[in-house]
């Protein structure tokens, strides 16, 4: 099993969490999105969408994290991503889809090097959208996993949500984001932070990182 991404990718850090978390071993293939490997000829042959991460596992190349993780949970049922109970399972996917869809789609790399080119907008404004949508996406949620009572965890143990939050919330310190007024958000990223297999997927620990 093979893993072409990028390491600060959030998309590629969820998969490397994911992976980890199901105690899968896999080969990390470095794709340098700055220098727009993802759109060469060769890569693009393989995953016309062009993006990372693309996952080359039993027999084919898939591509689309969100795609990836339900896969990885059919594919490998051991050590769930999503728990049995069904109400559990959409509480998990309705913050997991709010954070890949209405919080990721519009902060990630090909959209803020547009906001700059051409449209030429400031890092400032670039600054000021990013944290636009962090705060339009993240107050629910806290809200929703105050409502839920959560602790350490969305639920017994970290699964997708987990997966997909803790890559979020990387980016989201990188651009100083004030995440004072998450208290359960926080609390759920020191508790995943402290656990073996979210420290060897942290972008910091890939053999891309910088």
């Amino acid at each position: 099993m093979k893993l072409y991404g990028y390491y600060r990718s959030s998309t590629s850090y969820r998969l490397r969490i994911a992976l980890e978390l199901k105690g899968l071993e896999f080969e990390n293939v470095p794709v340098n999105l700055l220098e727009s490997e993802q759109k060469g000829a060769d890569y693009t042959s393989r995953n016309p969408f062009g993006s990372v991460p693309m996952l080359e596992a039993k027999g084919r190349d898939r591509a689309q994290s969100m795609a990836l993780l339900e896969w990885l949970d059919e594919a490998y049922p051991e050590k769930p991503l999503l728990p049995e109970d069904m109400e559990q399972r959409y509480t998990a996917r309705e913050l997991v889809y709010a954070i890949a869809t209405e919080l990721h789609a519009p902060l990630n790399l090909p959209v803020l090097k547009y906001l700059k080119d051409p449209l030429g907008h400031s890092q400032r404004v670039i600054d000021h959208w990013y944290r636009h949508w962090l705060k339009r996406t993240l107050d629910p949620v806290e809200e929703r996993l105050k409502q839920l009572d959560t602790q350490n965890f969305l639920f017994d143990a970290p699964g997708m949500f987990e997966a997909v939050l803790i890559p979020q919330i990387y980016n989201a310190r990188r651009f100083h984001y004030d995440l004072t007024l998450h208290p359960r958000i926080t609390r759920i990223e020191a508790a995943c932070l402290a656990l073996p297999e979210f420290q060897r997927a942290h972008p910091d620990q890939q053999i891309d990182a910088k």
